[in-house]
């Protein structure tokens, strides 16, 4: 089993009409790794609404044609989308659209809500239809009813902060404004730029400016409202410095891509001090440092870096499949990874092989990668992992359910080793964390059950055995 990345949202908006569509499709393309089941973009164009979204990833989706057809406008919101729980159908794909007596919107979220089943209940008692099986649609409601109550789609985004509990980083779009509103932990990244022409651009990762040609500008911060016209943009921070920030920890370890920054820290950095840490803490007779593409390399380079051991290539990656996606079964995982990866047998064979890899949940992913290093001649395996074992469900948005699934939950490390095929294996040790991430306060409740929020009351969470009304991955 491998981790299932977040969702990725992105929002432009222009003084003037232009091909926002087309930003979109790019700023989407920079996020693919986070969400590879469905992608959409809405574009507003003179308050009307056009939207596209489907299954699949963005370039499929989105072919020229498509996009060809989309309008110009001065605001577009896009999304996409991995979901923990719930059908992956085509109702569930973002942007989740509104049309209600005030006006549109239209919302992109990454994130959980820890209180989602609570809210949703309540909503369908007072009448509520859902349509999705996603947290996003609950959002969407809360949003509404404050609107209609409220003088500004901002007033009512501000409102429902005071009901939601959790994760979730917002790009919601009006007739006229473009909101982004980041939770009060601060759980899930979100950031803003400017292009040399003017067009605000707000995406889950600065690498998504990057791809439009957009100046980072800075983090939105934890709590923080941004509203954005078209040639301003104002802050509202009634809702920061409520909570202490708590930053996915494991945003540094796997979700982001290497190149982003995120709070002012370097993902790359970060993976590199992993790989630092775990030479120091975790030293290994050996020939070679092998990391598995791609979150696993940095911190690779980090171990050699660290320990004097050289680093060289053990792995090539398919570059036309995207990252292992769960399949229901041992064996189409097992399946999945060979055509995923495969050993370069000239640099592993009759070698000592330190292999890095980001994280073992199941543990079956991490013995079919050992596997094939064994095939291919690696005379000893010292597998290390840049993170802590995994202990605890996850209400924040990661794929990570039922302490039943967990490997780490029902062995010891050296248990764990041989059921994957290493000879010797290691973490790094929770307590680490900070000095790997330097962003000062993080959530690290997977690895060490330190919860920033109330555990939910209902804690069904399993996407192999049942689909879960209301908690939804990324939305």
């Amino acid at each position: 089993m491998s981790i299932h990345e977040e969702c990725g949202v992105f929002g432009v908006i222009s003084p003037r009409t232009i091909d926002v569509a087309g930003d979109a499709y790019y700023g989407l393309y920079a996020l693919q790794h986070r969400g590879q089941e469905s992608c959409g973009i809405v574009v507003n164009d003179d308050g009307v609404f056009y939207s596209h979204k489907d299954l699949g990833l963005v370039g499929e989706v989105f072919t020229k044609q498509t996009l060809l057809r989309m309008p110009k406008g001065n605001i577009a919101v896009g999304h996409v989308r991995y979901g923990t729980t719930g059908g992956t159908n085509r109702a569930n794909c973002q942007p989740i659209e509104v049309n209600h007596q005030k006006g549109k919107m239209a919302v992109a979220h990454n994130g959980n809500l820890s209180n989602a089943y609570e809210l949703r209940r309540n909503l369908e008692l007072s009448g509520a239809i859902f349509h999705t099986t996603s947290d996003t649609e609950t959002i969407a409601y809360i949003v509404t009813k404050e609107r209609l109550s409220c003088g500004s789609i901002e007033e009512a985004v501000s409102r429902a902060m005071n009901i939601l509990d959790g994760a979730y980083s917002l790009i919601i779009m009006s007739a006229q404004k473009l909101i982004c509103a980041r939770d009060p932990y601060g759980f899930r990244p979100l950031c803003f730029g400017k292009t040399a022409d003017g067009v605000y651009v707000a995406a889950s990762e600065s690498v998504a400016l990057k791809a439009v040609g957009a100046k980072f500008i800075r983090d939105v911060m934890p709590g923080e409202i941004l509203v954005f016209d078209g040639k301003n943009v104002v802050s509202r921070t009634e809702h920061c410095g409520k909570k202490e920030k708590r930053i996915c920890s494991f945003e540094y370890i796997y979700f982001a891509r290497s190149d982003s920054v995120i709070d002012g820290v370097s993902v790359h950095a970060s993976r590199f001090r992993a790989g630092e840490i775990l030479a120091s803490c975790a030293p290994a007779d050996a020939d070679i440092v092998v990391g598995v593409p791609d979150s696993g390399i940095d911190a690779a380079l980090g171990y050699s870096n660290r320990s004097g051991i050289p680093y060289t290539i053990g792995f090539i990656k398919n570059k036309y499949i995207g990252r292992t996606f769960i399949a229901p079964e041992d064996t189409g995982r097992c399946d999945r990874v060979k055509i995923k990866l495969s050993a370069i047998e000239e640099t592993v064979k009759g070698k000592r092989v330190v292999l890095i890899d980001d994280s073992i949940v199941r543990g079956t992913t991490s013995g079919n990668i050992v596997r094939q290093l064994r095939e291919a001649g690696a005379k000893e395996i010292h597998m290390r992992i840049s993170s802590p074992p995994f202990l605890h469900p996850c209400w924040y948005g990661t794929d990570i359910d039922s302490e039943e699934h967990l490997i780490a939950c029902k062995y010891s490390v050296p248990e764990i080793a041989k059921i994957i095929g290493a000879d010797t294996l290691a973490y790094l040790p929770v307590e680490e964390l900070g000095n790997m991430t330097q962003c000062g306060s993080y959530c690290s409740a997977c690895f060490d059950g330190r919860y920033p929020t109330k555990i939910p009351k209902d804690t069904r969470k399993d996407r192999f055995e049942q689909e879960i009304t209301g908690s939804d991955n990324g939305e």
